[in-house]
């Protein structure tokens, strides 16, 4: 059997950063700092004889220059479905000639590498600026997301949820084109069915895709190389459409195959500033390279 500790001060359970008194059978609401000078030791239940008080006294000095508890005595009754648990202090350690060392405090750790301002596509070796309003992807079928606006609402058309925006990164493969301008208008139509006629299993989120128009297009250059966009403006029958573009240029590792970037921005009030799709354009750099930019066609605008 378990012997209790005697009537003194020890650690409180519930409060690390203080002391509470211990009176042989059971925690009191007395408290104090820790290394505080002893006051009026509470007197044990009853009153308790004068020994009483000499042993609690004794007790509270020798904790004054105990070594640090190691544990705690976990008293348990009753069976699992009703079980009573109280903890109670451990015996204090020998004491200590002079006061311990306090304990340093944590050092800062050090920038993780992982920039919570960018995202980073290790397969084709380009971060992207995660600008005020976006997200790290969560909850997203599709794997090549690289951001999207933060939260969901219900689409105005089929039921299923939607986001008001999308930045989307892959590797064209699927042919031996590598001119930037022919692999972003070639794209730029399927982009816009993607996003705005037809889903992955064949509902109309915004009930359809109904017209489009060309906003803008023209070289670029990003992460130092020349590559090509095209931006159209999408009318759907629900909701207030919007934007789609797509972004293609040489990537800068491996076999520097062309990587295609995919903009989805809701219009009206709710959607993201057309404009962040020109910041997070300019903002695309190599891995490792956080200097890199500008270049052919730094400028965005229409072509001539």
């Amino acid at each position: 059997m378990s012997m209790t500790p005697p009537p003194g001060w020890y650690p409180d359970p519930h409060g690390p950063h203080q002391e509470r008194w211990w009176d042989g059978t059971a925690w009191t609401e007395h408290r104090r700092a820790p290394g505080a000078t002893a006051g009026p030791v509470p007197p044990p239940p009853g009153g308790g004889t004068g020994r009483a008080k000499a042993v609690a006294l004794g007790a509270a000095g020798a904790v004054l220059v105990a070594a640090i508890v190691t544990g705690a005595l976990v008293l348990t009754s009753g069976d699992d479905s009703g079980a009573e648990t109280r903890t109670v202090p451990t015996a204090p350690g020998p004491a200590a000639s002079e006061p311990s060392e306090p304990t340093p405090e944590a050092s800062t750790s050090e920038p993780s590498a992982d920039d919570p301002a960018v995202v980073e596509d290790q397969l084709n070796g380009v971060t992207f600026p995660l600008l005020d309003g976006w997200v790290r992807p969560q909850h997203v079928a599709e794997h090549d997301v690289v951001m999207t606006t933060d939260g969901t609402y219900d689409c105005p058309g089929d039921g299923t949820v939607c986001r008001h925006g999308l930045v989307v990164s892959r590797t064209v493969t699927a042919n031996d084109e590598k001119s930037p301008e022919a692999l972003a208008k070639a794209d730029i139509s399927e982009a816009a069915e993607d996003a705005y006629d037809r889903d992955r299993i064949g509902r109309k989120p915004y009930g359809g895709m109904e017209s489009h128009e060309v906003v803008k297009s023209g070289p670029v250059a990003v992460a130092g190389r020349a590559g090509y966009f095209v931006r159209w403006r999408v009318h759907t029958a629900k909701g207030p459409g919007g934007y789609v573009q797509s972004l293609v240029f040489p990537s800068s590792v491996g076999t520097e195959s062309p990587v295609l970037v995919r903009y989805v921005f809701d219009a009206g009030e709710d959607g993201p500033p057309l404009a962040d799709m020109d910041r997070v354009t300019k903002g695309i750099r190599p891995v490792g390279d956080a200097d890199t930019g500008g270049g052919v066609g730094s400028s965005i605008g229409p072509s001539d």
